[in-house]
């Protein structure tokens, strides 16, 4: 080999650098680090969220931080808009929803889910609407599958919220009671 062409001392030549990681084990990691990223905004304006929404006297906005948490930190899932979602369930549906069942079962009376929201735009977390969910009791909103939607504004006022909008989407779903679930690799169990 001519000295033009030797690699520098010490240096090995390409082919006996040792193998780059698969594109998997990149992807892994790069998920991992978005994952660690988004706790760790969460982390950061969970609290502004959370005394945002009581301030207005709401019970959701006030007691939703008592309440079962559904998934291991927020992810982007679903039609809110692209925002990252935070899901909590009251007492009465917390049994039921963290088995994320398959099967037919309709949540009981009672159960109310809310899931904060935030985007972050231009690197900065913005929090958005909590959306909430109620489950009526005595066949309330047929139309709805005996659903209430509500949502409140990041101040703790009460969002206008078109029923048939919420309810149109949902009741197309095949899941059971047209229950949206956190996604699965974030998701809590009951057991």
């Amino acid at each position: 080999m001519p000295p033009q062409q030797r690699p520098p001392q010490g240096c090995r030549p390409w082919r006996q650098w040792p193998p780059l990681p698969s594109t998997a084990l990149w992807t892994a990691a790069l998920l991992n680090l978005q994952q660690q990223a988004v706790a760790g905004i969460y982390e950061g304006i969970k609290a502004r969220m959370a005394e945002g929404c009581a301030g207005n006297g709401d019970p959701v906005g006030a007691d939703v931080r008592s309440w079962q948490v559904t998934s291991t930190r927020p992810a982007r899932a679903g039609p809110q808009g692209g925002r990252f979602l935070q899901t909590f369930a009251n007492g009465i549906a917390a049994e039921q929803y963290l088995k994320f069942a398959d099967d037919g079962f309709t949540m009981p009376a009672g159960s109310v889910r809310a899931k904060e929201s935030f985007k972050v735009k231009n690197g900065n977390a913005v929090p958005g609407p909590r959306f909430i969910r109620t489950k009526l009791a005595g066949g309330g909103a047929p139309v709805a599958g005996g659903w209430l939607y509500a949502a409140l504004l990041p101040n703790g006022a009460g969002m206008k919220v078109r029923q048939s909008f919420c309810a149109g989407c949902r009741m197309d779903w095949e899941a059971p009671d047209s229950l949206a679930c956190p996604l699965e690799d974030v998701r809590l169990s009951s057991q």
